[in-house]
């Protein structure tokens, strides 16, 4: 039986690239003349936290503490973004400034629930050594300072989460017995050695592993023991898209299949998996029952338009209703 108000007693440290998911939403009624290209009549602006942020959301929206730890440029997209964070009521003392980085932006243009094309605005190259040094240093003071549960690593290439910072930061977490969980990206596959949890999707793991891997548990359990002698990590959990999610520890691992939805976005998705893989974790939950919990989570956002966190009622709800199927 899980204690599901045990939620609501952890913390977690979410280290990794924050974003600001901007939509821009109108309707199409014509082509415009100057080129084949359809004209989007705007009807409504909306700007939402994304990346590590949403995982931040992802973490308080299941009733759990957010600590935010990243680095952001000094630019109007910082001020907006950081407005955005202190307006959904987490701290902002783990984000440091960067003078001369731009900070992320992703801009959506939409026809209703269409997606017709992304803007992405973004520094990708990693924060200084001096970035580096500030960043831990706050890191390290909510760690002497706050119960932490739980450190999750949350990478979309944009430079934060270097090679250094993953060292000290898994280092800093194992001295205080702190689990990990990582949703890595390519540029740093490798990094996180040490870690508890680590989390790719089907093709990250691809690109990384020498042989060809198929959604058979067969194959996968080979992809993760190679995971687990490359990083000596403990857990493995794959997202399979369409066909569900793979887990993998020790003494057991299994294929969790998706359940029937109908999708209507898929952005943010493995930002909710972690959080609630994450969360789990901390509660040293069954692997069977975080590969479950987290499944569900990752599926329900995906009927919703644009990035959205995990709906926790409605999450347990379907919890308890599959687990007894």
């Amino acid at each position: 039986m899980i204690d599901w108000l045990a939620f609501d007693r952890l913390q977690a440290l979410i280290v990794g690239d924050v974003m600001t998911d901007r939509y821009l939403i109108g309707s199409v009624e014509r082509i415009s003349p100057e080129a084949p290209v359809p004209v989007v009549q705007l009807r409504t602006k909306d700007a939402r936290l994304g990346g590590a942020a949403n995982v931040a959301l992802n973490v308080q929206a299941m009733g759990a503490k957010a600590w935010l730890c990243s680095a952001v440029g000094n630019d109007e997209a910082a001020e907006e973004l950081l407005a955005l964070i202190r307006q959904e009521g987490l701290p902002t003392q783990g984000i440091i400034g960067c003078p001369g980085r731009k900070t992320a932006v992703k801009t959506r243009i939409m026809a209703g629930a269409q997606h017709l094309l992304r803007i992405d605005e973004e520094t990708t190259e990693d924060i200084s050594t001096e970035e580096a040094g500030l960043l831990l240093s706050g890191i390290a003071e909510i760690l002497k300072n706050h119960p932490i549960d739980v450190v999750i690593f949350q990478d979309y290439n944009k430079g934060v989460l270097t090679p250094e910072v993953i060292e000290a930061v898994t280092k800093l977490a194992m001295e205080r017995n702190i689990p990990t969980a990582v949703d890595p990206k390519v540029k740093n596959f490798w990094a996180y050695r040490g870690v508890t949890l680590f989390k790719p999707n089907l093709k990250e793991i691809r690109n990384q592993y020498p042989s060809r891997i198929e959604t058979t548990q067969e194959s996968l359990n080979e992809a993760a023991r190679y995971i687990q002698q490359k990083l000596d990590n403990q857990l493995v959990i794959i997202t399979l898209s369409e066909k569900g999610l793979f887990c993998f520890g020790p003494n057991e691992s299994g294929i969790i299949p998706a359940f029937p939805r109908i999708i209507s976005d898929v952005s943010g998705a493995g930002d909710t998996v972690i959080s609630v893989a994450a969360l789990c974790l901390a509660l040293d939950m069954k692997l069977k029952d975080i590969a479950l919990l987290s499944n569900i989570a990752g599926g329900q956002v995906c009927e919703k338009p644009g990035v959205v966190t995990v709906d926790k009622a409605a999450l347990f709800e379907e919890y308890r209703r599959r687990s007894q199927e």
